[in-house]
This record gives structure tokens, C-alpha cells and sequence, in this order.
């Protein structure tokens, strides 16, 4: 098939991330895809902000920014429009952003399928963290958006409720959780520990924020420190969150113990997630469908998640250590229940590892997805 894949990201994290991955999978099955967005992403490093376009929005007051956002959709409408009277797609893929009606417009005038990927209500999160200058304007524009796109593609089903609430028909909604490149999967191995005291990893990836309140992860393993733990936090943080949690495991005698890599490239942290043997997914968005949660379950690790409704859609007692959402004492008892068991729950780690496969959970199956919806929209 020949696909137009539309989005606005500038920043190189974990948004563009999910689009090199899931494009590639569907290049990987021999379909051709053009792109229309940001070319200045590709030469950047991993965990670069975006540039000018982040200096751009510190610098301007709010409503201008919006008003350049929402000017900025009809520079991609020319682009699709070029794009289309080149060589007509078989359908447009969009990963959505907040005030870029671009895509189901030019889709509606040249009848063409249109699949709107939606990870976040970014008009209800926009608005809590930073505010919005033209509230009343961004949420029309996003409602238009979601109700005009042909299909719906949320990461879970929180957000498809979202979606929905928002007037979207349950028709028009399938959802497609995140998930994990099958060549990195098989890259993992899952082997039992054979040794009587062997070093236990506590792995956590991602930006260190306070919420996360991985001081409690600290304090467990001070708590156990007569076992041979060892907590590894790869990423970088804010708020000194860095320096704190040092300090606090040399006040608790296990300076030895905690290490923090700083941030990695992409190849480079999946060899750290190699070695965690018990994986922390602590506080979360409550409609998001996390990256590393994924490669935990193909590293086969001890994972330690929230009883939140999205992660339950990925995880249950059965694959996961699960502990009371929002309850600090509860997460830290699980960590602890997890270390004590470490031996014992070898079998649930098998589990966990086979449901990436058994339940679809890759790059590549979400490209079969995706290409199977837009061959059922061309029915």
C-alpha cells in the first residue's frame, strides 16, 4: 500500500520513538510510506527537545504560539495536497496533535481514509500543565478532528472511553496498544539465577520525576540491604531528583548499591534492561500506554506496576507484581514481596515474557493492524 504518514513531533523521545518504530514495521512489509513532518527530528540526538520549535514556544507569548500552531496546518495541507496529486495513497496516517485539522480536511476533499493515532487528550493535558490561550478554539478543533477521522487508533481503552465521551462512535475506535520491535524481543533471554545469593536488579527506565517516588525504592532496598540488590535507573531527571536519591543511600548505608546511568541511546538501553531482574512501573498517566512496560515483558522481568485500568489492560497477577494505585506503602511492600520471592516467581516471569507474543504486542503486529483496518475501510 502506499501510505502518507502525517505528524508534528520535533522533540526526540518517546513519541518519536512510537513513529520510527511502527513505520518501519510497516516498511518492513514491503509498503510504501511518504512523510509529511518535521524534518529537522532525524539528525538530532536522542532526547533533544526540538530545537527551535521549544525556544520558539519559551519565547512567545501563548496566543501567538497557538495562532502559529494552528497557521502551521495550512502549511501541511499544501504539503498533503502536493503529496496527493503527486501519487494518491491508499490512506493517510496521522499521529494527532492539538490544533492540526489539516489532515481530515484534505482527507474529506480527496475521499481518502484517514487514521487518526491518538495517544493522549491533548487538549485536557495541555490545558492542566500549561495552560491554553484559546481554550474554546482548541477543543472545537480537536473534537472536529477525532469525530471527521475515518478510524480512531487510541493506545488504550481509558482514551478510547475519552474519545468517545467526546462523541466519537464505538465503530469508529479500535484500540492499539503500544508495544515492542519482535527483533529486540528475540534479542532477550530469559534464564533462572542458579547462584544461592545472586545480585537482583531493580531496573527502572524513563525521566525521573518525584512522583515516581523511586525514594521508596531506595528505602526498601536499605531495608533489605543484607540481600545482594542492586537498584539501576536509566534516564536523566529533574529537581535534583538525581542528587536526593544519592544522598539518601549513602544516609542509609547503600551508596554501593544505586546507580544511575544518565541518558542512554535507544540500542543502548535495551543492554540495560537486559539485566533487570525486577522492573519498576511506578506512578502513570492514567491513559497511557508506557513504552517500557513493554520491553519488561520481553526482558521477562519481575514487573512492579500499578492496579491502574490502563496498565491492567497489559498486565494482571498473572504476568505482573501489582500493587494499589496512588498507595506508597502498598508499592513499596510489593518491591520488597517481589525481592524476598525473587526465586519463586520464575514462572510468572515466563508468563509475562510469552504474552508479548501471544497477545500482539509488537511493532510489527501493530503494523498488520493498522494496514488491516485501512484494507477493511477500502471494503
Amino acid at each position: 500500500m502506499d501510505i502518507i504518514y502525517l505528524h508534528r513531533i520535533a522533540s526526540k523521545d518517546g513519541q518519536y520513538v512510537h513513529v520510527e518504530e511502527l513505520t518501519n514495521a510497516i516498511l518492513e512489509q514491503g509498503h510504501d510510506i511518504r512523510f509529511i513532518a518535521p524534518q529537522f527530528t532525524d539528525d538530532s540526538e536522542f532526547g533533544s527537545d526540538g530545537g527551535f520549535v521549544s525556544k520558539l514556544k519559551e519565547k512567545l507569548p501563548q496566543f501567538i504560539y497557538e495562532v502559529l500552531e494552528l497557521s502551521y496546518s495550512l502549511l501541511i495541507a499544501l504539503k498533503l495536497v502536493i503529496a496527493i496529486l503527486q501519487k494518491r495513497p491508499d490512506f493517510i496516517y496521522e499521529r494527532y496533535n492539538l490544533y492540526q485539522p489539516a489532515g481530515v480536511i484534505i482527507a474529506k476533499i480527496f475521499r481518502l481514509p484517514l487514521i487518526l493515532e491518538v495517544n493522549a487528550p491533548l487538549f485536557d493535558e495541555r490545558q492542566k500543565y500549561s495552560g491554553i490561550a484559546i481554550p474554546w478554539l482548541a477543543k472545537a478543533i480537536e473534537n472536529f478532528t477525532w469525530k471527521q477521522a475515518t478510524k480512531v487508533l487510541p493506545v488504550t481503552q481509558v482514551l478510547a472511553d475519552i474519545v468517545m465521551a467526546r462523541g466519537v462512535p464505538k465503530a469508529r475506535i479500535e484500540v492499539v496498544h503500544n508495544g515492542i520491535n519482535e527483533h529486540v524481543y528475540e534479542k532477550f533471554d530469559l534464564k533462572p539465577k542458579t547462584t544461592d545469593n545472586p545480585e537482583i536488579v531493580v531496573g527502572f527506565v524513563g525521566f525521573l520525576n518525584p512522583w515516581h517516588r523511586l525514594d521508596l525504592a531506595v528505602e526498601a532496598i536499605g531495608e533489605l540491604k543484607h540481600l545482594n540488590i542492586r537498584l539501576l535507573c536509566v534516564g536523566d531527571g529533574n529537581d535534583n531528583i538525581r542528587e536526593t536519591l544519592l544522598a539518601q543511600s549513602h544516609e542509609l548505608g547503600i551508596p554501593d548499591r544505586v546507580e544511575f546511568t544518565g541518558l542512554k541511546a535507544r540500542d543502548e538501553v535495551f543492554d540495560y534492561v537486559k539485566q533487570f531482574d525486577i522492573a519498576l512501573q511506578p506512578a502513570v498517566t492514567p491513559y497511557a500506554s508506557p513504552l517500557k512496560l513493554f520491553e519488561y515483558l520481553a526482558a521477562g522481568s519481575v514487573i512492579v506496576a500499578p492496579n491502574s485500568p490502563n496498565i491492567l489492560e497489559i498486565i494482571d497477577d498473572d504476568t505482573a507484581i501489582v500493587f494499589e494505585n496512588e498507595d506508597l506503602q502498598s508499592f513499596k511492600e510489593q518491591l520488597k514481596y517481589a525481592i524476598n520471592h525473587f526465586n519463586e516467581l520464575f514462572a510468572l516471569r515466563e508468563r509475562a515474557r510469552k504474552m508479548i507474543l501471544d497477545k500482539g504486542f509488537t511493532w510489527q503486529g501493530n503494523a498488520r493492524r493498522v494496514v488491516d483496518i485501512a484494507e477493511r475501510i477500502g471494503d
